[in-house]
């Protein structure tokens, strides 16, 4: 079967709303030091009042993740009934609507307790926007690739997160360079969120022009002989669950080593220098963006590779390595904290992750057929992500705090890389086979 060539604007629409997606998520973990000094005041006669500041920011954080399976509930049903097009619209929307609540939103000095219950409605909406978007841009990747080039297309999407992850460290290195500590609590701590919210019309505009795949068009049509023929079956939730457990939960024990990855080895980074390793700011993020930069290079690199080899072989041998390396090179880290040694762990940790992104998405897609694609994809990946990403800054500051050690962060991402290896060696290799209409 010839395929048509695949408009460029599709592409653009899921990596530049997936991007923005992500960037406005996670932008709040890059500043949380300056966040809870801005929303939940210290006394610095108090011992631990400024951990106690990052606590309570981590859970607001958190906290979103609750409304993530909501989200990808409802928002992935619609994909799967409405098309990936329309569900992409959609959650582009509902996230500029919580980017403008958090550019905002006013500081405890100006509106006391009212400016983190502001912060917090916000980040519910976040949450319950950026639910229904892995699920319906890794739908519309997949489905529009041809044949034998679907590790490189799915390997978009962790490509755009991390686009989402370089970015947010640049403008973070940009305000630490530019602004004084002052004008950011006053003012500068605005303009990352104020940036995501510009770019807002764009993606919109873009994600409306996109076609819709031939894989929901085909399963539309299916359906529209079926009915005529009065054989209508509807898979509801519990059905699709009933029906899918086995990849349901590979699904969830893969997601939970990306949701370590990037919540912990690459959002709370900022945090755990800043605060715990007492490096500088500014340096700190610039080693984030270096990290992020890698990952944008390597992920696309993997992915195609994938198509090659295969997904398994990848997929393991990369968890392997990570899982291994995790231990020895966060307790160098800590023994002599340094910039180069954090640039140094940064590094090797990319090229694992990176290998195991460029998969990832592909993967997931693979383990679902089209008519409940979307819907499952995002409820494995947003189940796992509430469960073990939204607290996890939180649950490792929490550690930290009480056990006093800095080896915190890779016991629980070496916690989370070991399910993902287990998963791992249940999945079946797709690589070569015809998508799942």
């Amino acid at each position: 079967m010839q395929h048509k060539a695949v408009p460029t604007r599709n592409i653009v629409a899921a990596v530049i709303g997936n991007a923005l997606e992500w960037y406005d998520f996670l932008v709040f973990a890059f500043m949380t030091p300056i966040i809870s000094k801005l929303f939940f005041p210290t006394d610095p006669s108090v011992p631990g009042s400024e951990l106690n500041a990052i606590l309570m920011t981590t859970a607001i954080f958190g906290v979103g993740f609750f409304m993530r399976p909501v989200g990808g509930i409802i928002l992935g049903l619609y994909g799967d009934k409405k098309g990936r097009k329309a569900a992409m619209v959609m959650v582009t929307s509902l996230m500029a609507v919580s980017i403008a609540l958090i550019t905002v939103a006013p500081t405890y000095h100006a509106a006391g307790i009212l400016a983190p219950i502001f912060i917090l409605i916000a980040r519910l909406l976040q949450g319950f926007s950026a639910g229904g978007e892995f699920g319906t841009s890794t739908a519309l990747l997949i489905e529009m690739a041809p044949n034998g080039k679907r590790g490189f297309y799915g390997s978009w999407q962790m490509a755009g997160q991390m686009l989402a992850l370089l970015i947010g460290a640049a403008c973070g290195t940009l305000i630490t360079e530019f602004f004084t500590p002052q004008q950011i609590a006053d003012w500068a701590w605005r303009l990352p969120f104020a940036f995501g919210l510009v770019i807002v019309p764009i993606a919109i505009y873009i994600r409306r022009n996109i076609d819709e795949t031939d894989a929901f068009k085909q399963m539309k049509e299916e359906e529209r002989q079926a009915a005529a023929r009065g054989d209508v079956q509807r898979l509801s939730l519990g059905q699709m669950l009933k029906t899918h457990t086995r990849e349901t939960l590979i699904g969830v024990g893969l997601v939970v080593t990306a949701t370590v990855s990037i919540y912990i080895t690459f959002t709370y980074l900022v945090t755990y220098s800043t605060q715990i390793l007492k490096l500088p700011l500014n340096q700190t993020f610039l080693v984030q963006m270096a990290g992020a930069a890698l990952m944008v290079l390597l992920t696309p690199f993997m992915g195609a590779w994938s198509d090659r080899v295969g997904r398994r072989p990848i997929v393991i041998g990369s968890l392997i390595g990570y899982l291994l390396v995790l231990y020895p090179l966060y307790h160098w880290l800590s023994d002599a904290p340094s910039i180069a040694r954090l640039l140094t762990v940064q590094v090797v940790v990319c090229l694992f992750v990176s290998a195991f992104f460029g998969v990832f998405s592909t993967v997931m897609a693979e383990l679902f057929p089209a008519r409940v694609r979307s819907v499952g994809l995002s409820l494995a990946y947003n189940v796992a992500v509430m469960i073990f990403g939204g607290f996890a800054q939180f649950i490792v500051t929490w550690l930290i705090k009480t056990t006093g050690s800095p080896m915190a962060p890779a016991y629980y991402v070496m916690f989370g890389v070991a399910l993902g290896l287990v998963a791992a060696f249940y999945m079946r290799e797709r690589a070569h086979d015809k998508l799942d209409h």
